[in-house]
């Protein structure tokens, strides 16, 4: 039997707010939005053609809230893979997308780190064939 991560959930401050940058801005798809309460939502969200997606998860306390934007301690904790970096990167910095650097070439391929609103540190990154 295949296994796969299915979802990776990333605490917001607001459901809202989460699909306003991911679907709105990024471009990714809006997978499911249920309403599970009248405070929680379950909110699957991916790039497009992705197979492991990002569950939207609403803070709820002080812990959680403490969180956002810092769920893997300042680390880059998010890498969205592209196969034409220089469109994307020209197409999110257009959208005000807040990259900390200019693009960088390595040997691995071409990456920038970015940031979401909420904090949380992304790599754009196109590897090298």
């Amino acid at each position: 039997m295949g296994q796969h991560i299915s979802a990776v959930a990333l605490v917001v401050p607001d459901y809202d707010a989460g699909i306003a940058f991911y679907v709105d801005t990024l471009g990714f798809d809006l997978i499911e939005d249920t309403q599970q309460s009248e405070t929680k939502r379950w909110v699957l969200i991916a790039p497009k053609g992705a197979q492991t997606r990002l569950l939207l998860a609403r803070a709820n306390g002080d812990t959680q809230s403490a969180a956002i934007g810092n769920q893997t301690g300042g680390r880059v904790g998010f890498f969205l893979h592209t196969d034409d970096f220089d469109a994307d990167f020209a197409r999110m910095s257009a959208a005000g997308v807040l990259f900390e650097e200019e693009p960088r070439h390595e040997p691995y391929g071409s990456v920038a780190v970015f940031r979401d609103p909420f904090g949380n540190r992304w790599d754009l990154l196109q590897l090298t064939s």
